[in-house]
């Protein structure tokens, strides 16, 4: 698998780096979570900026849960952000609208998506 149009690289791929141990190899769920975070993290910093919160900073890890046989059966979505002035009920609500409305989790949405976002 290769990242052509940023030139990244090119990963390996196997069924026991999905199934078993990554054994320094990635899989689809892994760039599944990769994509989620980003995508999250760029919904979150929107809706905090139209909002007028500039956030220092986000930190956003998707754990992405694969099954043999069944495939993926859940997303969980952990965010930790320090946003100066923004009490922790506004930033619940900023980050359930951005994992609702993120085009990753738009297109996952057959699949559960929780979420865990806090303040630092």
């Amino acid at each position: 698998m290769s990242l052509d149009s940023s030139g990244i690289g090119r990963f390996d791929v196997s069924w026991p780096s999905r199934a078993e141990q990554p054994n320094g190899q990635t899989s689809p769920e892994e760039l599944i979570a990769a994509a989620h975070a980003t995508c999250f993290s760029m919904a979150l910093s929107h809706g905090l900026g139209q909002g007028g919160h500039r956030p220092e900073n986000i930190d956003t890890r998707a754990d992405v849960t694969f099954q043999p046989g069944e495939g993926i059966t859940g997303i969980h979505l952990v965010v930790r952000a320090t946003v100066p002035g923004l009490s922790p009920e506004d930033f619940q609500k900023v980050a359930t609208g951005a994992k609702e409305n993120c085009p990753v989790s738009q297109a996952l949405a057959g699949t559960t998506i929780t979420l865990d976002a806090a303040l630092v």
